[in-house]
């Protein structure tokens, strides 16, 4: 003899507690994979963007117009570009009212592209922390959920004089379904964060060098208007 019990009907059978910790842990989910779709989407955009920045940049083209046509697109730049724009612009102001001080004009200029690192970052990052908190306490969220449900199921079972497994089974399998549904939260939740991670680091990485680079590029420049 088996029970065909559906997972609707043990929902519907178990304690308010239990499915108020169902419910939780399912829009916890919800919200995490509507997170990792956005996230995935954002980031994937954002590689894309810096390497065919940087193919342009590193093409050999003159600054200035580049400068210029990111300039007409100032409310749009992001990543590498803005990073570019923001040195540039600094650059630019710093040595036109310091023709004679490369090193304040290069301090300031490279204090300026850390910034905007910075902030490329932290816009990179959002989300991404919601992620770890699902991905840790999903799981204690679910386990309290079964421990509260197995908790009830065995003090109905002590109300009656004989007690059958068929009596008991349901609650018990309510209960454990809280577990079941924490994991189920909790898994994506942090293999997607490790990835994400990850293409952050790396952007990040990148933003870095390229500031580096560009900040080597304009203090050659500095130095050179400085000679004529």
């Amino acid at each position: 003899m088996t029970a065909d019990i559906s997972f609707l009907d043990l929902f519907l059978q178990a304690s308010l507690l239990v499915k108020l910790v169902m419910l939780i842990l399912l829009g916890m989910s919800v919200v995490s994979w509507a997170m990792i779709i956005k996230r995935s989407k954002v980031l994937n955009s954002a590689t894309k963007e810096s390497h065919t920045f940087e193919d342009k940049f590193w093409s050999g083209g003159d600054l200035t117009q580049l400068y210029q046509d990111a300039k007409k697109r100032k409310e749009a730049l992001s990543g590498t570009e803005e990073i570019f724009f923001n040195g540039f612009s600094e650059f630019l102001r710093l040595r036109k009212s310091n023709p004679d001080s490369p090193a304040f004009v290069m301090e300031g200029t490279g204090r300026a592209m850390r910034v905007a690192v910075a902030r490329e970052v932290d816009e990179l990052e959002t989300n991404l922390p919601f992620l770890a908190t699902v991905g840790s306490i999903s799981p204690y969220i679910g386990l309290f959920g079964t421990v509260w449900g197995i908790m009830h199921a065995f003090i109905a079972l002590g109300e009656v004089k004989q007690a059958t497994l068929a009596m008991v089974a349901p609650g018990i399998a309510e209960a454990l379904i809280a577990t079941a549904m924490g994991l189920f939260a909790a898994i994506p939740a942090v293999m997607a964060y490790n990835r994400l991670s990850n293409k952050v680091d790396k952007l990040e990485h990148n933003y870095a060098t390229f500031s580096e680079e560009f900040h080597s590029l304009l203090h050659r420049q500095a130095m050179a208007g400085r000679e004529q």
